[in-house]
Order: structure tokens, then C-alpha cells, then sequence
């Protein structure tokens, strides 16, 4: 509390016990003063505030893991006082969310700006809000309050590494026998037309057939002989592993400089997998192939295989919420989806389960002319009881391309370096 503030509290006090005491009119007249300081502090905090607005701005509401995301705030203050204080807090819980900032000196009719930049740490969603707006009287007698809901989501997506080398699926040789399986996407194998469903793309409609039968047709395709590649995520409760002493960062301290900080995966093995799930998929993407994804964590997910940047955001937004609270065991969910996968495609395990039934679900996507490649996330590197060294030997052992990864290790340089 302001030192004004207090001698106009003692001095409110005093009028009143001088009043009881002597009743002398100089403590009458100072009662009145007092009490006519404290009631236009109080109507000047709530007109001031009152008439205060607050615009939150960003060019995106999507953003990785590791980016620094930028959002304007914009104070408006359309009262004919001016506001002398100013208190901004951001009270969104996306982890190390800036915003909060000390205003003073608005003038009436006057605008402030300025640049929140958070770094992200964590994907998921978050709403941005609310906002809660504090001011005070020129007297600092009263404290109000005015609370923004949240207007805007921000989805962060998964961290996104360089890959630079991946055991890549070999696909079927040109010229060779179409996929008599119908496809979700625009493939150059058109199969036929058949009447249009509700959901159909309008880029799938087939004109001259429409016009002639006098009803809307669409095209059919079948799958490119191209092989697709699928993803297959642990994400079992039971085999994950978090590191427990782990301290998340609480602040960033270089936002004014605009320096994009190195940032580490936490050390959980939930986390690791999922980066490499979201980076396989933006590598392969990138290479024109088919990626489809299959989790079993809180609930199932399956995305079928497409190519495209709208897959690719499809399968991010996806990992984004992904947690560990899975109950299926990675064989389990393999022995389920196998018999819908295409033969010729690429199936990758990723799983931090040291269980020998991995090599039951590895078996299985061979018996079915799949292509397998492992990746392995050591979870005894997190503090986990056991390895996955005897696991990774087995599959070296079948000739099954393994990826092991430490907890610590450049995640793009160790999905680079596979084993046969």
C-alpha cells in the first residue's frame, strides 16, 4: 500500500475519533475530506476500468514444441480518465505463457501495444485467457478487477526433427500390378465412378459422367502401387517411464532478444516417442509416401495413409494430444490392424516395451509381406528396471532395422543411425 494511501486511511480515522473526542468542526471538515478523497478513489478505480479493452492478436493458433510463439496484446482505454495503473496478467495454462506486464501512465482515448513471446515446452491444447486486468486509483486505495474469458485456442504440436536418413520402404517397381484396393486419396489409378455420398470432395466429381447421367458421379482410385508406410505408437501405460526428479523450466529470460533457446524433450519416454512419431512422419511425407498412423493411448486412433501437407496435420494435431494411458500392448494392437494394412507396405514399431511378444508382432507383419523397422526407446536410460539390449540382439539377429534411442540423444541424429 502506497505511503498516500495510508495517511489518508489515519487521517480518516483520526477525523473520526477527534469527532467523538472534542467535536470540534476541523475534525468534521476533515472527515468530509477524507471521506470525499476515498469515494473518488473508489468511483474513479471502477469508471477507469470500466472502460478498458483488451484485443489478444497472433498470426497463428498453431504452433511445435520448441518454437517461439508470438501474440500481440492491445490495451485500449476509452474512458475520459486516464488510468494511472495498470496491471495485465495472463492466466493461460500453457507452461511459461508471457503477457503479464505492469502498465502506467495510459492516457485517455490512448492505445498500448506490445509483444508477448513464449517459448513452447509442451504440446496439447491451451486456451489463451483468461486475462485478468487490475488497476488502481491515482491514491492507490482501491484495487479493481476485470476479468477477459478466453476467445482463442493454441494447439502445440509435436517437436519436429531433422531426420536425415531412414531405412526407407521400397515400394512396388513401376509398371507393376495396381493395389485392387480402393483408396481414400487421388491416386493416378482411377477405377471407376459411382454415385455421390454426402462427404465426397468436390474435386473427386467426374463432370462429363454427372452431366450425362444427370446426377452427381465420382471418381474412384485405387491405392499406388507406391508403398505406404504405417506408424505404429506405444503408447501402453505400463512400459513407459518418467524420469521423476525431472524440473521443468519455469522461465525464459532471452524473449526480448528474439533467440530461439536449444530446447531438450522431458525425460519421459512417452515424450520421445511421440517426437519420433511426428518426425517419421514429416520425413516421409516430405518423400511423397503414403503415412498412416495407429495408437492405442487414451483412445484409439487410426488415420489412414495419404500423402499431402493436410495429412501431415492431421497425424501432428493427433500426436499432440497423445498420453500414455494406454491399456493395449503393442502386439495386441498389431495383431488387430495388421490384416488391414496393403501388402508391400512398411509398418514402423515405436515402443520403449522390452518385451519379447514384440517379436511376435514383428513376425506377424512378416508372415503378411510387410516391411519392419524398430524403434527402440531404451528405457532403462529414463530409470527404468531393464534394457531393451536383448530385444534390439533378437531383432539384429532377424535382420529387422532397429533405431535405438537414449534418453538424452540427438533424437534426429539417432532415428539417422539404424542397425541391421
Amino acid at each position: 500500500m502506497k505511503k498516500s494511501s495510508i495517511f489518508i486511511l489515519l487521517l480518516f480515522v483520526l477525523s473520526i475519533i477527534g469527532i467523538f473526542l472534542t467535536n470540534t468542526p476541523v475534525y468534521t471538515r476533515l472527515l468530509y475530506l477524507t471521506s470525499m478523497l476515498i469515494l473518488g478513489s473508489w468511483l474513479w478505480g471502477k469508471l477507469s476500468l470500466s472502460g478498458i479493452s483488451l484485443h489478444r492478436k497472433s498470426r497463428s493458433l498453431r504452433g511445435n514444441v520448441g518454437d517461439i510463439y508470438d501474440e500481440h496484446f492491445e490495451i485500449s482505454n476509452n474512458n475520459f480518465l486516464p488510468s494511472p495503473w495498470l496491471e495485465i496478467k495472463n492466466n493461460s495454462p500453457l507452461p511459461i505463457s508471457a503477457g503479464s506486464r505492469l502498465l502506467v501512465g495510459i492516457k485517455k482515448r490512448e492505445k498500448r501495444t506490445y509483444l508477448a513471446r513464449t517459448w513452447l515446452t509442451q504440446r496439447g491444447a491451451f486456451p489463451l485467457g483468461p486475462t485478468i486486468l487490475s488497476a488502481r486509483d491515482p491514491l492507490g486505495l482501491f484495487r479493481n478487477q476485470k476479468s477477459f474469458p478466453a476467445k482463442a485456442e493454441l494447439i502445440v504440436l509435436p517437436l519436429l526433427v531433422n531426420i536425415s536418413n531412414f531405412p526407407a520402404p521400397p515400394g512396388l517397381l513401376p509398371g507393376g500390378k495396381v493395389l485392387r484396393q480402393k483408396s481414400v486419396g487421388i491416386t493416378p489409378h482411377a477405377a471407376g465412378v459411382r454415385e455421390y455420398a454426402p462427404g465426397d470432395a468436390l474435386r473427386r466429381i467426374h463432370w462429363k459422367t454427372s452431366a450425362r447421367r444427370q446426377k452427381l458421379m465420382v471418381k474412384e482410385f485405387d491405392q499406388d502401387p507406391q508403398s505406404s508406410v504405417w506408424i505404429f505408437l506405444d503408447a501402453q501405460r505400463f512400459v513407459q517411464v518418467k524420469k521423476e526428479d525431472y524440473v521443468p523450466l519455469k522461465n525464459w529470460d532471452n524473449w526480448m532478444l528474439g533467440r530461439k533457446p536449444d530446447f531438450d524433450l522431458p525425460p519421459f519416454t512417452i515424450e520421445y516417442a511421440v517426437t519420433s512419431a511426428a518426425s517419421l512422419s514429416h520425413y516421409f511425407i516430405q518423400m511423397r509416401r503414403a503415412v498412416g498412423i495407429i495408437v492405442a493411448g487414451q483412445k484409439n486412433i487410426i488415420i489412414p495413409a495419404d500423402r499431402g501437407l493436410r495429412q501431415e496435420e492431421k497425424i501432428l494435431e493427433a500426436l499432440a494430444f497423445i498420453q500414455a494411458e494406454g491399456k493395449t500392448p503393442l502386439e495386441e494392437l498389431v495383431a488387430a490392424q495388421a490384416g488391414q494394412l496393403p501388402q508391400g507396405s512398411s509398418a514402423v514399431l515405436i515402443t520403449p516395451s522390452y518385451n519379447p511378444k514384440i517379436m511376435h508382432a514383428v513376425e506377424h507383419l512378416l508372415r503378411r509381406k510387410q516391411r519392419v523397422t524398430v524403434v527402440l526407446i531404451d528405457a532403462e536410460s529414463f530409470g527404468g528396471t531393464e534394457g531393451s539390449i536383448g530385444l534390439e540382439d533378437r531383432l539384429q539377429k532377424a535382420n529387422i532395422p532397429v533405431c535405438r534411442v537414449n534418453r538424452g540423444d540427438d533424437l534426429g541424429v539417432a532415428l539417422s543411425n539404424f542397425r541391421l
